[in-house]
């Protein structure tokens, strides 16, 4: 599966994509503060690069009210990263006071797989709008996220194909004492995905994520490593989600998940996009939905794959 949607909404707000160079007209603009602004450019031989669109929104908005910026394609994303993009934002920082929400590289499959993305060093973007409550980016591809210290940040999303074990690193060093929500897809190695199960500790310790309650460690090719992992990590006894989905999680994962600490306190266990025998998935619902745990066992597109000679392929849910 690939990403076939632009974001709908981002920080409650709805998406308006903010007119491009060849459609003229800026009339009507809905408020400045109402919706969270799509800037975007052709990410095929543009005639407009994105800075340059990010002037023009600056021109027809008034950039002290605009409270969500989604970062659409840039010129060349499969070629080049997102540097000018972040020279754009940081330097209009001092405008953008009321800026709350930020996602970076909201691009569908047309306009550039998710692994061919090209980020780079997200920590200055962080660093330079202290009052940032959600913050999201897409692609892999040479991110960087340095360990950072964030007072505010209640929302992180992470969506990658493949994450660089150092990116996850740098997040798991990281002080994010407001943070809420963790969501990371971790991909596989096909896409630069190598992160390790001693990567991913201080995430199941919680012990800088004081304020978490929704973990969402998922996409990823070693989901039956990360539940066994999960099912004694002290973090779990205060969340409200957990979110295991879109990997390759097969019956050793989920039993060891049954077989640890009790998950009859989650408001919700999404393991959707699995390869769970029907047995298995019979006892996750008997275990936790009389519990009142909402749980989400859809196989989605996952399917087991073999060979004439047997051996069996297993995909996580967004790879390409």
């Amino acid at each position: 599966m690939t990403i076939g949607n632009h974001l709908a909404e981002l920080h409650g707000l709805p998406a308006h994509d903010f007119p491009q160079a060849d459609e003229k007209s800026t009339d009507g603009l809905p408020p400045a503060d109402s919706v969270a602004w799509r800037i975007s450019v052709d990410s095929y031989e543009s005639e407009e690069e994105w800075e340059d669109a990010f002037a023009r929104f600056a021109e027809s908005i008034d950039l002290s009210q605009v409270r969500a910026i989604i970062v659409g394609s840039w010129s060349d994303a499969y070629d080049s990263g997102p540097e000018p993009v972040l020279e754009a934002l940081i330097g209009a920082r001092e405008k953008l006071t009321a800026l709350r929400a930020v996602f970076l590289g909201d691009m569908v499959m047309e306009e550039c797989e998710i692994s061919w993305i090209n980020q780079g060093n997200v920590g200055p973007l962080l660093d330079a709008f202290p009052g940032l409550r959600e913050f999201g980016v897409r692609g892999g591809q040479g991110l960087e996220f340095p360990a950072v210290r964030h007072e505010r940040l209640e929302k992180l999303v992470v969506e990658t194909g493949g994450m660089p074990a150092e990116a996850v690193r740098g997040i798991a060093a990281s002080d994010l004492p407001a943070l809420g929500q963790l969501d990371l897809w971790l991909g596989t190695s096909d896409y630069g995905g190598d992160a390790s199960i001693a990567d991913l500790e201080p995430f199941f310790a919680g012990t800088r994520l004081p304020s978490l309650l929704h973990l969402a460690l998922r996409n990823s090719e070693i989901q039956d490593e990360i539940a066994t992992a999960v099912a004694s990590a002290p973090v779990v006894a205060r969340l409200d989600v957990l979110d295991l989905s879109m990997g390759v999680l097969t019956d050793d994962g989920a039993t060891a998940l049954l077989a640890g600490q009790p998950l009859t306190h989650l408001k919700k266990l999404d393991l959707h996009h699995n390869y769970l025998s029907g047995a298995v998935r019979t006892r996750l619902h008997d275990s936790l939905v009389p519990a009142g745990v909402e749980v989400d066992l859809d196989r989605d597109d996952a399917d087991e794959d073999a060979e004439d000679d047997g051996t069996v392929w297993r995909y996580v849910a967004v790879g390409e």
